[in-house]
């Protein structure tokens, strides 16, 4: 928990830190970003196991 705790304060301080030396403003992303962002590094995870056990990956489109 402490890791996770630092890894949050540290994101935050370069945050902090570049809005104000680049003299920019913070844009939040919205929630939308955040999970698809978080599902393309699933999908790389996932490539990765699968690679090292052996298995090809073929990706394929799904209608949604």
């Amino acid at each position: 928990m402490r890791h996770a705790d630092t890894a949050t304060a540290h994101k935050l301080a370069r945050m902090v830190d570049c809005t104000l030396t680049c003299s920019e403003t913070y844009v939040d992303q919205g929630q939308q970003h955040y999970k698809e962002e978080q599902r393309q590094r699933s999908v790389a995870a996932l490539k990765r196991r699968a690679t090292a056990l052996g298995f090809a990956v073929m990706p394929t489109t799904t209608a949604a």
